[in-house]
């Protein structure tokens, strides 16, 4: 009798054991999906535009500033070598140049590398001034 009964359990527990290792039933077709209506790509922003060659005439107008800054830098340091003023303002004036030689880069980063013929004016004339108290 026990045998029957050892039996009989082992043979549940094995009936419960098949019963976890039955693969499921493959999952039911999902139907397709809709398709989505088709909506325009966003708008991606333009590059900028290329920047245009520089005239040679404006790169030439641009050497001829940069050429008469270094040479009223030139004018400072012998003045104040020679002693006709101090080093203080040497130095000031050496600023000034500086400044002025920066708004002309900024000036020709706006056209390539070159100058327009009002902006060598402009220059110019601040140039005429810094000589005037260089004491050309």
């Amino acid at each position: 009798m026990q045998r029957l009964i050892r039996t009989a359990v082992g043979a549940a527990l094995v009936a419960s054991l098949a019963a976890c290792v039955i693969t499921p039933p493959p999952p039911a077709k999902r139907p397709a999906p809709r398709p989505r209506p088709t909506q325009p790509a966003p708008a991606q922003p333009l590059p900028p535009p290329p920047q245009p060659a520089p005239t040679p005439i404006g790169v030439e107008r641009m050497n001829d500033v940069l050429g008469r800054i270094d040479s009223l830098g030139r004018r400072i340091d012998t003045r104040v070598n020679g002693g006709n003023y101090p080093p203080p303002q040497g130095q000031a004036l050496h600023r000034r140049l500086d400044v002025i030689r920066q708004e002309a880069t900024d000036m020709g980063a706006q056209h390539g590398g070159g100058l327009t013929a009002d902006e060598q004016r402009v220059l110019n004339q601040e140039l005429d001034t810094a000589a005037r108290a260089i004491g050309v």
